[in-house]
């Protein structure tokens, strides 16, 4: 390879990027404490920091062309570094969310197709690959790292010395970001305004649909948003069905506009041509699911062994490491099969690892952990995610030529981010209405008094908060319960957690079996062969 520099330089920004929801969510029942706020709350800031970047990334990928690469390398850089100064001086829940979820994600919108375009710029052939699967493992190594950088941190210092730390390493960047070479010329293209907010609106009423579907049901009402008192209910249903055919409704209108734009001569936020691309459509597509199980599999995992079973930071973030090293040791593995193997059969792999381990994860939680049988189903789930993320990237970057990289590389951040946003949303959903639903069933039918089970029902016509179940006992004596009956509602609500941890990993296993059906369109010549086969046409001619 001609020179690590560049690849070094874009490689750091990419860990800083990829760390900050891996260190949030293994810190989250510190900041939960720390911010007096809910877990609802967090996942909130967790869903709209990649929500924010998948809604804007198209624009932030258009800018790049605008611009210049480096330069809206450089821009983001400082949009980040500012955000992330924000969030580590966050006095409250508010704050953190405008410096975390909007700040970092409109800095990242920049970073991210920034650094696709520069690898491709810096490099060619042989070297471009490489350095493309150098980015990839270094995401793959911040996954992996986050869980312990946050949880030695968080532990031993305070959480928002992690975020201090990135506005460090972006300043680093940012003063060697000259020495990344950027041949690209700024172009003279209108931007057109009426496509960001389509796209931008769309995502988020599908999203923001499906993460409220925890508090206001998914068809009929649980509660409801109110004007002047008046629950808005329309057609007496839930609003969260509305959201989401409303969300649909736009990005079919953003298609449509792209189309129209193309027809009448002027340059489109998106060229939706590409998605006739076969390989660029199923790489995207099972990117996105890659992302989901990813970020499903980052909430509720600290959700247990945090809520659940009382561990701090560092010791989630150890119990996490068996998918640390797999995810790492395996994007090496998948990169060395590459050559010999197709995308589709190593992905493929990859996906069948990700639902056995998605069954044995299922199979360890319970209310005092199996420990083997978890490190198993960790291992198994880091080894299925390294084995995708070894390949997407190069699929989906080699599926178009050098000028629509930029593009490529905003559209891979859109489906990244999507797919983060909806885990995280969904998972969430599952685990939060699962719990309401265990545990006002296990109250009704246990023995406690009338007045605790009415407390309890009224409580969870918005969904049941999700508390250590160490502090359940003091909220019953709080409530007037007695000694015994606390200890009851104790174990009935450990009982509850433990039951929709169960139903939460199901659903992750049932997607991680659908996934499977995006990945047949995925290219089924081996790289090492193809390259093989354009060096023998070359000697020939």
């Amino acid at each position: 390879m001609k020179s690590w520099t560049a690849v070094a330089i874009l490689g750091s920004a990419q860990f800083v990027m990829v760390l900050d929801s891996t260190v949030m969510n293994v810190s989250i029942s510190t900041v939960v404490a720390d911010l007096d706020t809910t877990v609802g709350a967090m996942q909130t800031a967790i869903t709209f920091y990649t929500l924010t970047m998948a809604a804007m990334m198209l624009l932030g990928a258009k800018l790049g062309d605008v611009w210049g690469r480096r330069r809206a390398f450089v821009i983001g850089g400082i949009v980040y570094a500012c955000g992330s100064l924000t969030t580590a001086l966050s006095p409250n829940i508010v704050v953190l969310f405008i410096g975390w979820s909007v700040i970092e994600g409109l800095g990242a919108v920049l970073v991210i197709p920034a650094i696709a375009a520069l690898i491709a710029n810096n490099y060619t052939g042989r070297d471009r690959a490489t350095a493309y699967a150098a980015i990839g493992a270094v995401s793959g190594a911040a996954v992996a790292a986050g869980p312990l950088i946050g949880g030695y941190v968080t532990t031993y210092l305070n959480w928002r010395y992690v975020f201090a730390g990135e506005v460090v390493i972006m300043l680093v960047v940012l003063l060697l970001a000259g020495r990344i070479s950027d041949t690209s010329k700024p172009q003279s293209i209108k931007i057109d305004v009426a496509s960001v907010l389509l796209s931008a609106a769309g995502l988020v009423l599908i999203v923001y649909g499906m993460l409220q579907s925890k508090t206001w049901g998914w068809v009929l009402p649980k509660s409801a948003p109110e004007i002047n008192g008046v629950p808005i209910e329309p057609l007496g249903l839930s609003l969260v069905p509305f959201l989401i055919i409303g969300g649909a409704a736009l990005i079919w209108a953003f298609f449509d506009r792209q189309r129209r734009l193309v027809a009448s001569h002027r340059p489109p936020l998106l060229n939706v041509e590409m998605f006739s691309i076969v390989r660029l459509r199923a790489g995207l597509t099972v990117l996105a699911s890659q992302y989901a199980i990813t970020a499903g599999l980052f909430f509720i995992i600290p959700v247990y062994l945090q809520m659940t079973l009382g561990l701090n930071a560092l010791d989630t973030g150890l119990k996490i490491f068996p998918l640390s090293v797999a995810l790492i040791l395996f994007s090496i593995v998948g990169t060395r099969l590459s050559t010999r193997f197709s995308p589709r059969r190593i992905v493929r792999i990859g996906q069948v690892i990700l639902v056995v381990g998605s069954l044995a994860l299922l199979g360890s939680v319970s209310l005092e952990l199996k420990s083997a049988l978890f490190g198993a189903g960790m291992f198994l789930a880091g080894a299925g995610l390294g084995l995708l993320a070894s390949q997407l990237g190069n699929v989906n970057m080699s599926s178009v030529g050098e000028d629509e990289t930029s593009e490529v590389g905003g559209l891979q951040g859109v489906f990244q981010n999507l797919g983060s946003s909806l885990g995280t949303a969904l998972i969430g959903s599952v685990l939060i209405g699962a719990l309401a639903s265990s545990f006002v069933g296990a109250v009704d039918a246990s023995d406690l008094p009338s007045s605790a089970k009415s407390q309890v029902n009224t409580a969870s016509q918005s969904g049941i908060a999700i508390v250590p179940v160490t502090s359940v006992a003091g909220i019953g004596e709080s409530a007037g319960l007695t000694a015994d009956q606390s200890q009851e509602l104790t174990t009935l609500y450990a009982d509850s957690q433990v039951s929709s941890l169960r139903a939460s990993f199901f659903a992750l296993a049932l997607f991680s079996i659908v996934a499977l059906l995006f990945s047949r369109n995925l290219p089924v010549e081996a790289m090492g062969k193809k390259q093989k086969a354009q060096r023998r046409n070359q000697d020939d001619s």
